[in-house]
């Protein structure tokens, strides 16, 4: 055993900091990364990460001490083979040697027999200058995915022994809403898997260690994720999670200059954006009315809670083994996040429903003609490419669908873009990927994007990309059948149609019955954010449209 000290690392131009919160205690076993403290200058809050695994032996900072670059925060009792001579070396030299050479740590994450060999350590810093020859083992992690949450592991391709290319799959995880694939960055030999089926991971954990020529180690640099600026909120700036860095990397999250500053460190602040959820509105419960991650999940339920029209008391569980034989089937976390979410927008959003039918029967015949053409240019063409098309000149025509309500309920979100999700049935469960810039696209174009989404989603193969940013959904069940359904808005949007299945019935026109194909709509939407003649006037317009295409040029 070995006791290291833990400095503060380079505050850049900060002169003096305030310790604010302490995040661990004496005793307490850390791993490497693990947030140690919280520092605070007049600008911004740093989390402190341990820059290796230990365990605290002693803390020698309190809560409101100030300070500075190099000041000793504690000590760590770690294992003495983790401390070769190449990782204690940048500790003595000054901090400007620091800041020529910030990645010189070890990578988060590397197997044990990796960190207890000074020589296979001092090999792997010497990458860039040894020769082309040079056999290296190399841990591969989780990339960027977007999210702090842990994901699962679904799937593995490859096993001990194998060899990848670059870009082979290696796993396929799952989130929320959406299953990726995460590819090797460089060619070798898999020589330790670190991860089974069913292992939650996330960003920076360990997938595993490939075997291969040092020259392709440096292919590790395409997905090692760098700083990235949150547009849409000037006032948050933080750096996007990474798993290798220098030896404490001081993760800032920069404060608001308002009056009233908001306390919350990047991890919280991350989670706050995915949830939309205002931190001015969020009381803190850490030091000094610190935001914790806690705090924003307490504040989500309370909200969710009170928005519902009533509390129902959960379905008792009964033993149904007593009436017969039974098997209790898992649920796929898709469908499981699908359950949460529509219960959440069924019991938030004031629901109403606008019934209308449309004659489609010229439509129809159009189509029909267009077949050949379309399939000579590899496309089938259905109906749905011409149902988006209608329901954005809809939108365009009346904008008031294309919105979404702030959560302060105090104004509205005007979008001026027309992305429409398309809602696809899945094996896993229901998944809804957006078309964008429907108005701008051509028919067959829309054709093809439909064509694609839908294999992507079946093959359990889209991107987060592909399931965010719709101003509007579809959900078509006309090739199953049924006279009509009521969807349910998928918030934040604020309305959805629903299509059932075209019926030929008999239509008084020209002083006589005739047969036409009609199609039954559901426009169903948020009457927080709708009136109801708005409603009325969205569902003849878009009947109108689908019974004279010529109408789509104007």
């Amino acid at each position: 055993m070995a006791i290291e000290n833990i400095k503060v690392p380079d505050l850049g131009d900060a002169a003096e900091v305030e310790v604010i919160e302490l995040l661990v205690s004496v005793g307490q076993a850390v791993a490497e990364n693990d947030s140690l403290l919280v520092l605070e200058s007049d600008k911004a809050a740093m989390e402190i990460p341990a820059p290796m695994a230990g365990v605290i032996k002693s803390i020698a900072v309190n809560l409101g001490d100030q300070v500075t670059t190099g000041s000793e925060m504690l000590s760590l009792e770690v294992e003495s083979a983790t401390v070769s001579p190449s990782v204690k070396e940048p500790k003595e030299k000054s901090s400007e040697s620091s800041k020529d050479i910030p990645n010189e740590s070890s990578e988060s994450g590397e197997d044990s027999e990796l960190e207890s060999s000074p020589e296979i350590v001092s090999e792997k810093q010497q990458v860039p200058a040894a020769s082309n020859s040079t056999i290296v083992s190399t841990t591969i992690e989780v990339p960027d995915i977007g999210t702090d949450d842990e994901v699962d592991v679904i799937e593995i391709h490859v096993k001990v022994g194998g060899f990848v290319a670059v870009d082979d799959a290696l796993v396929t995880l799952e989130s929320d809403k959406a299953a990726m694939e995460v590819p090797s960055p460089q060619l070798g030999e898999i020589t330790e898997l670190l991860v089974a089926i069913g292992d939650k991971v996330k960003t920076g954990s360990t997938i595993a260690i490939v075997k291969g020529n040092e020259t392709q180690v440096s292919s590790n640099e395409v997905i090692e994720p760098t700083v990235q600026v949150d547009a849409p909120d000037p006032a948050i700036i933080e750096p996007a999670p990474t798993s290798e860095g220098s030896k404490i990397v001081a993760a800032v999250s920069v404060s608001s200059m308002t009056p009233n500053k908001v306390y919350a460190g990047p991890a919280v602040r991350k989670l706050a954006r995915e949830l939309g959820v205002d931190l001015a509105l969020v009381p803190g419960t850490g030091a000094k009315n610190r935001i914790i991650k806690e705090d924003i999940q307490e504040f989500v339920k309370n909200r969710l809670n009170t928005s519902a029209v009533s509390i129902v008391s959960a379905v008792p569980d009964i033993d149904f083994s007593k009436f017969g034989e039974i098997d209790q089937i898992p649920r796929t976390k898709i469908a499981k996040i699908t359950a949460v979410n529509m219960h959440r927008n069924w019991t938030t959003v004031p629901h109403v429903a606008q019934f209308n039918e449309a004659d489609v029967t010229d439509l129809e015949e159009f189509r029909a003609e267009l077949k050949v053409e379309a399939e000579k240019k590899g496309v089938k063409l259905t109906f749905l490419p011409f149902l988006l098309k209608a329901c954005a000149k809809a939108l365009k025509e009346y904008p008031q669908f294309n919105v979404s309500i702030h959560s302060s309920g105090e104004y509205l979100i005007q979008k001026k873009y027309f992305h429409i999700g398309v809602a696809v049935a899945t094996e896993a469960g229901l998944v809804v990927p957006v078309i964008r810039n429907v108005d701008t696209k051509s028919i067959l174009e829309l054709a093809a994007e439909v064509a694609d989404l839908s294999d992507k989603a079946k093959q359990r193969k889209l991107s987060l990309e592909d399931l965010q940013g719709a101003c509007f959904s579809i959900s078509s069940l006309g090739a199953i059948g049924g006279t009509g359904f009521i969807p349910i808005v998928n918030a934040p949007e604020v309305a959805i149609l629903g299509v059932a299945k075209t019926e030929i019935k008999p239509v008084y026109m020209e002083g006589e019955f005739k047969p036409r194909k009609m199609l039954p709509i559901t426009l169903a939407y948020d009457h927080k954010a709708v009136n109801g003649v708005d409603g009325g006037l969205f569902a003849t317009y878009l009947a109108k449209l689908l019974a004279d295409i010529r109408h789509l040029v104007l």
